[in-house]
């Protein structure tokens, strides 16, 4: 029998209080590829959480490529992109990136949290102030926390009062962003914030990890659509792990922000490089999101998402304010978010309940995520689940 630590008293508190307050986080485990339909614990589900937005994470042909670049390149990076582990296909992809953005240079993580910590733990410091949407991901704000900033929240998607925060810093830092919010859906006012970001001499950075793929002309995210260049926003994260179906992560910007962030982004210096397979699978993908597939993916997913929100429109429910593929149906109380999301399980739709931390307190929510591999039958039956549980 395997001898059990005794765990400290403070520890077992803790979990108790998340768990006494319908908090507590558990992993769940799929029997199967990322799909729309899904088996756990033996039982198949149509699954509404997932940010596989285009249904690329089981796509035939960048499963080839990976498989090519596997047979080609191996499996592990084998060292930092520094040392010896920038292979070919990661140059490639860095430059059929930076071609597609209009950006000088590119950048491969091997997460979207590390390149926000090492983006951000880079250019602040304690003489350089970060101001933020109060809603910004959690790796945002620990990027802030990293480099002992001075850290401004502005309420969300509020241009006048980031003005404020920005009126009141004084010296020049970074005004940082979303581009899609992950738990709302929304999409921050990026033309207004890089305009104040060039008046008050602030950095402008967005993250771009919900929209990029999903929305502007191209597939090319919030930026695009807000009509923004690399002049306007110097510096745009992105990821690999939503809509484009793989791993890891980028930062797109201009040479001497990416000769900076060579020298002093410690998350990039000191961490081995993402698997040269994984980065030939996603050159496929980026192929496949520029092509006329990528578009119809694109046009499908938005057909799914005008359906889904006219059908909530005819039940007394909270649907958030967004039109992009994350649809949240705002619940309020933890417990009852849990019981709503209990409550489609037994009807065979995996809807994830999001709770705090995660959420402010008082705004849990089903986060239910739209995909284009998604049937017209699959979101027809989610809708009526819907319907009988909160109707």
């Amino acid at each position: 029998m395997m001898p059990t630590p005794k765990s400290p008293d403070w520890l077992l508190a803790a979990l108790q209080e998340r768990q006494a307050q319908s908090l507590m986080r558990r992993t769940v485990t799929l029997a199967g590829p990322q799909t729309p339909r899904t088996n756990i614990d033996g039982r198949d589900y149509r699954a509404f959480c997932s940010n596989d937005y285009l249904g690329l994470a089981n796509h035939p042909d960048i499963i080839a490529a990976m498989q090519q670049g596997a047979a080609e390149y191996g499996v592990g990076g084998g060292a930092s992109h520094l040392v010896c582990g920038h292979l070919t296909p990661h140059q490639a992809l860095e430059e059929a990136l930076a071609e597609w953005l209009g950006y000088q240079r590119v950048m491969l993580f091997s997460t979207g949290y590390m390149a926000n910590l090492g983006v951000i733990s880079a250019l602040a410091s304690k003489d350089r102030t970060v101001i933020q949407d109060k809603l910004n991901h959690a790796s945002l704000i620990d990027g802030a926390v990293l480099a002992q900033a001075p850290l401004k929240r502005y309420l969300h998607g509020d241009t006048q009062n980031a003005e404020q925060r920005l009126k009141k810093s004084t010296s020049s830092g970074l005004l940082v962003t979303d581009g899609v919010f992950s738990m709302d859906g929304d999409i921050a006012p990026l033309a207004e914030l890089s305009r104040l970001a060039a008046s008050y001499q602030h950095v402008f950075m967005v993250d771009d990890a919900h929209g990029l793929g999903c929305i502007g002309d191209d597939g090319r995210g919030s930026a695009a659509l807000a009509g923004l260049d690399a002049e306007q926003l110097p510096i745009l994260v992105g990821t690999f792990g939503k809509a484009f179906g793989t791993a890891g992560a980028f930062v797109a910007t201009s040479h001497e922000f990416a000769d900076y962030l060579t020298q002093f982004a410690r998350p990039y210096v000191y961490t081995t490089s993402m698997s040269p397979a994984i980065a030939m699978a996603t050159l496929a993908s980026l192929n496949l999101i520029r092509s006329a597939q990528g578009q119809a993916l694109r046009e499908s997913l938005q057909d799914k998402i005008a359906y889904f929100r006219q059908r909530m429109a005819n039940i007394d429910v909270k649907l958030m304010a967004s039109e992009t593929a994350i649809q949240p149906i705002l619940v309020g109380d933890a417990n009852e978010a849990m019981v709503l999301s209990e409550k489609l399980k037994a009807l065979g739709f995996w809807c994830t309940a999001i709770r705090p931390p995660t959420v402010p307190i008082g705004s849990a929510r089903l986060r239910i995520t739209l995909s284009a591999a998604h049937s017209h039958r699959d979101l027809t039956l989610l809708c009526d689940a819907l319907e009988q549980v909160l109707g």
